[in-house]
């Protein structure tokens, strides 16, 4: 399925906060239009719904941070049910990068934090053994993947999951509708179903659609869409490589 020439362009993220973003240069350069629109938005469960999971946060004396979410919606709850979590706290971070947003939260200096040097929750191993007697709690979204507890269980830990926050359909404003772009890209599984659920009777026809990594790719297959650019590549390991080089023959294929 041949796309159209591409002239508008939505990408289903925050529009990038810096100017150097390459999407910017690459509007230029083609004579596109691109527009940012999360299609997809994260939200902190209420404190009604958090009460109802019969949580006491002040009972537990560790927290597993699996992404720099979860320490938003943590505090959130925390600030709104006026907690004061005390410094004696222990944090597990899955990555050094989560361990250093506590920052915003917490005097980082004064806290016991652990964070994996592998970026998977294994690289924990050595702290939660030396650690086994703390009792955890497991921030974690609505919709989520078992690895991480099926480690802890593994460890033998005594720890509750709790639901913290949820991803929902971001809308679109009134009378704006998908099929007036060229092309959609996307970043997550849950984009595609956001799609069908602000446009049900979305028709893909000649727009293109592009996505980032095999899962979006999947999702784009099982919804009966043409996918028409994948990244990462080898040779284009960004989507913004990808994207330049796709437009490059788009325009190409049209003069």
């Amino acid at each position: 399925m041949n796309a159209r020439k591409i002239r508008k362009i939505i990408i289903s993220q925050p529009q990038p906060s810096s100017d150097k973003s390459p999407y910017f240069d690459i509007a230029q350069k083609f004579n596109v239009e691109i527009k940012f629109h999360p299609f997809i938005r994260v939200e902190r469960i209420s404190v009604k719904d958090f009460r109802q999971q019969r949580i006491n946060i002040l009972d537990f004396s560790g927290i597993v941070l699996t992404a720099r979410t979860a320490v938003d919606k943590f505090f959130s709850l925390c600030d709104e049910l006026r907690i004061t979590i005390p410094e004696s706290m222990k944090y597990f971070c899955i990555s050094e990068s989560v361990a250093l947003y506590l920052q915003k939260y917490i005097v980082y200096r004064k806290r016991k934090i652990f964070f994996s040097q592998t970026g998977r929750i294994e690289g924990l191993n050595n702290a939660f053994t030396k650690h086994s007697k703390e009792k955890f709690l497991f921030p974690v979204p609505e919709e989520h993947k078992d690895d991480v507890t099926v480690f802890l269980d593994h460890k033998k830990l005594n720890y509750v999951k709790s639901v913290m926050y949820r991803t929902v359909s971001n809308a679109f404003i009134e009378n704006e509708h998908v099929k007036d772009y060229d092309m959609a890209i996307f970043f997550s599984p849950l984009g595609i179903q956001s799609l069908f659920k602000n446009f049900p009777d979305f028709q893909q026809g000649n727009m293109a659609i592009g996505c980032f990594g095999g899962s979006v790719a999947k999702a784009v297959e099982e919804a009966g869409l043409h996918l028409h650019l994948e990244a990462p590549q080898p040779d284009y390991p960004s989507m913004a490589a990808a994207l330049e080089a796709f437009l490059k023959e788009n325009h190409k294929a049209h003069k």
